[in-house]
Formats: structure tokens, sequence, C-alpha cells
């Protein structure tokens, strides 16, 4: 994850030009909503301190002096529970002349200025090459924004969890340009936006943890304001396909022998419809599709499958040394909330003096990798953010070859550390926790930990810690000998901060001995109990979503 190259992508004029409309349209959105929260608030301000003042015959204004200084008493309070008060409370201070709040308008009105201040930075030039990541921030802030609207506190309990990942997930792509572009005045543009989202995490935990000892959970139906019910993800028919492989029902089909309608698979991606409800199924014919894949952000839905791990196989090289951004360098990046893979390999042959070369990438929510193969040498498997499960997947890497901030669960899969360059020492996770109140980790549960390759002199460790609040967790797992006794190792000097949580559960294997393990204080070896915290139900919410998807997975330990 070593983010060392200057500028995050290239982008044609068009496309810059479709940007910067987007973002000038999500900015007058942004401040005209500002702008009539402000108005309402004030037309209920007058209101109120008329009442008021007629009522206890008192025109001076000192009750209603009174009764504002306890609103801001209560904001105060609110943002006593960020990272960054003093950021919180200038800036919903300022928007609050009321002499009552509630505390659901105090989110609502924590994210709106968050989408603010991040649609300002967007429109900076410095900021130019980051365009792509901004706007998915704002799109998950806006998402936030469309869903916490006209719910109150009560009834915003079963939203909790998907209001936790995409503000999470919100935060995590300003991170991600300030990793990649390393300046600390251009970083220095997104700081006052990182702190407003970070801010509106910790008021929704704040509120989370006081309704859902009250409130039972509910599974949430809506995503987003336009899409009031979420469809079944699969219908009799596709699980029947997704069972079966049946050339006969996929929606497309993808053959390089020109035995479908599309012999790319980008091609056959074009066909999807945008936002679609409904299930859009291509079935990849097997062969080696030398091509870089993405599913877009509006392409909901998608189930791809191939024809096993090793006979469809998604091939590039894109990589850092040669100039494309760790984060646009995958060979297969799935963007599109959903998605599903089943049977397929996705490959990045750059090797390992290319250093960071991504084989495949999902900052998508609820998607989902079922045998698949994900093979390359530095960085093979982002998962950069949101909600992601990955089932008897065989995963192939060096150097921190499965990172990113996601919450995600690995089911039954084989992991397999191979030879690095010479003088490496291989790390199998780096998970970028950056914020305590973000609800992202990896756990890695029932997989086989196994040397592809001849590793006797190679020292093959769990993880490291990329950011200060990095999250793993490891339960039953079989560990050979060939892990490190020590276990994990640092991202720099001889420690970690004493801030991050790793964890070993119930692991077997000459590697599983934990008597050697790094002394550090964020390393525990936990009980079943708060180890079952981090499986499929209470770490992704999959009750929710993965039951539809007919993908098999082991709901607790």
């Amino acid at each position: 994850m070593n983010f060392f190259i200057k500028s995050y992508g290239k982008l044609d004029e068009a496309d810059q030009m479709r940007r910067r409309i987007t973002r000038k349209r999500i900015a007058v959105i942004a401040l005209s909503s500002l702008i009539l929260v402000i108005v309402v608030v004030s037309a209920v301000v007058g209101t109120t301190s008329s009442k008021d003042q007629n009522r206890n015959g008192n025109g001076n204004g000192n009750g209603n002096d009174s009764q504002s200084q306890s609103a801001l008493a209560s904001i105060k309070a609110v943002c006593a529970s960020t990272l960054y008060p003093d950021t919180c409370y200038s800036s919903l201070s300022s928007l609050v002349n009321s002499t009552r709040i509630q505390p659901d308008e105090l989110l609502r009105l924590s994210v709106l200025v968050a989408v603010n201040e991040l649609s300002k930075a967007s429109t900076r030039p410095e900021l130019k090459n980051c365009s792509e990541l901004l706007d998915l921030a704002l799109d998950h802030l806006n998402d936030t924004l469309s869903s916490a609207t006209d719910v109150d506190l009560k009834s915003l309990g079963g939203l909790f969890d998907d209001l936790m990942t995409w503000l999470s997930a919100a935060g995590t792509y300003p991170q991600t340009c300030i990793d990649s572009i390393q300046d600390n005045v251009v970083g220095g543009y997104l700081q006052k936006s990182s702190e407003l989202i970070s801010n509106s995490l910790a008021i929704i935990k704040r509120f989370s943890s006081v309704t859902n000892s009250n409130n039972q959970r509910r599974r949430l139906m809506s995503l987003v304001a336009e899409c009031k019910e979420l469809p079944e993800w699969l219908s009799t028919k596709d699980r029947k396909l997704l069972q079966s492989g049946i050339e006969a029902d996929a929606v497309a089909v993808v053959a390089q022998d020109g035995s479908g309608r599309y012999k790319r698979i980008a091609d056959a991606l074009n066909a999807v419809p945008d936002k679609s409800k409904k299930r859009f199924v291509i079935h990849v014919k097997k062969g080696i599709y030398y091509e870089n894949v993405r599913i877009e952000k509006p392409k909901w839905n998608v189930m791809m499958f191939g024809e096993g791990m090793d006979s469809t196989i998604v091939s590039g090289s894109l990589n850092v040394v040669d100039g494309t951004p760790t984060f646009q360098s995958a060979t297969f990046a799935v963007f599109g909330k959903g998605f599903i893979a089943r049977d397929m390999g996705f490959r990045n042959t750059a090797g390992p003096a290319k250093h960071q070369a991504v084989a495949l990438m999902s900052t998508a929510d609820q998607s989902v990798f079922y045998r698949c193969g994900i093979d390359a040498f530095q960085d093979s498997l982002y998962a950069h953010s949101n909600r992601q499960f990955y089932r008897e997947c065989n995963i192939y890497g060096t150097v921190d070859f499965i990172f990113g901030n996601s919450a995600v669960v690995f089911q039954n899969c084989n992991i397999l550390p191979r030879r690095p360059m010479p003088g490496q020492q291989n790390t199998i996770t780096a998970q970028g926790k950056f914020d305590p109140n973000q609800n992202t980790g990896i756990s890695i549960q029932n997989c086989t930990i196994w040397p592809y390759g001849n590793l006797s002199d190679v020292h093959t460790f769990l993880g490291r810690p990329w950011k200060n609040y990095s999250t793993t967790v490891y339960l039953n797992n079989m560990m050979p000998s060939f892990i490190d006794p020590k276990g994990w190792l640092p991202w720099v000097g001889a420690s970690a901060s004493n801030t991050i949580f790793y964890a070993e559960f119930s692991n077997y294997g000459a590697g599983a001995v934990t008597k050697d393990r790094v002394k550090w204080k964020g390393l525990k070896f936990i009980a079943a109990k708060q180890a079952s915290k981090f499986t499929v139900i209470p770490f992704i919410q999959g009750d929710k979503w993965l039951k539809d998807t007919d993908v098999p997975y082991k709901s607790g330990l």
C-alpha cells in the first residue's frame, strides 16, 4: 500500500467536464438544501419566539435567549462525543437558532454541512485527479441524507447499520485521495470535510448505541430515496441459474469464440441498464479476457458467472510503477451495489517488481464473490469499502495482499502466500481503519492458509496495521508452520499503535501457536463471545442480504 505517486489518475477532457458539471450540480443542491434548512429553522424560531413572548408577556427576548442557550448546550453535548468537537460545534451552532432541536435533526444537519464542505473542496483544481473518489464520497453522503430524511430517531433503528456503512465509506474515499497524493498542502483541502464526515459518523454511532438498546433491528428496504423498495436479489429463475450455470437462461453471454452475443465483458456491461431493480445475469465462457473491467456505480444487481476460476479469467497488468494509482490499477473493479461473481478468476500479471498491482477491487456495498480466484503479488485484493463477502475463493499474493477499509468476511477460502521479491516479507493483510467509529475490519473465518511454493526462507505474517485503528481477526483457520511465530509485523518501527484491534480465536496448526506472538496491547486472544461479533450476521448484517443470494455462508461461529 505505499502510495508514493503524485497523480491520482488521468481523465480525458470530456470526463473532466462531466465531473465538473456533476460537482457543481451537487454543490448547488447542497447549498440550496442548506439555505432551505436555515430558512425553515429561522421560521420555526420566529414563530416559537413570538408565541413564547406573547404567552409570557415578555417582549425583550430574554426567555428565548435562555432557551437558545439550552439548544446550544445540547449541541455541545452531542459534539462532545465526536473526534472533532470544535469543528462539530462551530458547524452546527451557526445554523441552529431554534429554542429546541431534535437529535435526529442534528444528524441530518451534520451530514448536510459535510456535503457542502466536500462539494466546495472537490472544485479545487489541485484535487482534480481525485474527482472520482470525491464523487463517490458525495454519493454516499447523499444516500445517508436521503435515507435519514423524514425519519425520526425512534424509527431509525433499522437504518443504523446502513448509515454507519455509508458514512464509513464516505470517509474512506477522501482518505484514499490523501494517501495517493501524499502532499500535506493538497491533503489539507480535505481536512475539514473529513472531520465533518467523522463527526456525522460519531453522532450516528452515539444515537445507535442509545436506540438499539430499546428498538429491535428492522430490515432495511431502501438504500436511496428514489428506490422505495429494493427487490429480491434473485428471482427463482436466477437462483436456478446461479446453481446450474445454464447458458440458455443468461441475459448476456460473452464468448471469445463468437458463440455468445459479446466477445468482451465490457461490451456486455454496456447493455446493463442503470439502477436496475432486476438482476442482470452475464455468463462469461471459458477463456482469458485481456481487459480491465469496471462495474460502474449505476450498474446495480449484476451477477456474473464463469466456468471456473481457472477457466474463465480476466487478466490485466496495470501497476503503480508504470504510473497507474493503486485504486485504478485493478484488473476487475466493482462499484455497483449488489454485485455477485461466481466461478471466475481475476489476475494482475504485472509481477512483484511492479509493486502495487491490484487484481480485484470492490467498493460496492453488499458485493459477493463465490468460488473466485484472485491472483497477483502486492495488493492483490483491494476490499476498499462497504460490506463484502468472499466464499471458497483462492487468494494469492505477497505484500499486503488483502487490504482496504471495508467490512468484509472471508469464509472457507484458501489464502496462498507466494514467493515475494528477494528481501521482502509476506504480509497477508493490511487493514485501513483510521476512525474508531467506523464499522470496518477484516474477518477471516474457517479458511486454510497454505504456502504457494517454497517459502521456507521467507517470513510470512498474518498482517500489519496500515492505519491506527486497523482491525483484523482470524477465526477457526488452519495455519501451518510457515507462519512466523511472531504472527504480526509492525507497519513502521518495532511496535504498533495501542488503538489497533488484532485478534485470534481457535485457529489450529503449527502456525497458530501464540506463545511467541508480538506483545502488542492491540493484539487479543479472544473468547467465543467476542469472536462472534465478527461473523456474518453482526459484522456485515448478512441476514439482510446474503440469504437472498443463494451463496452458502455460515452465519455465526
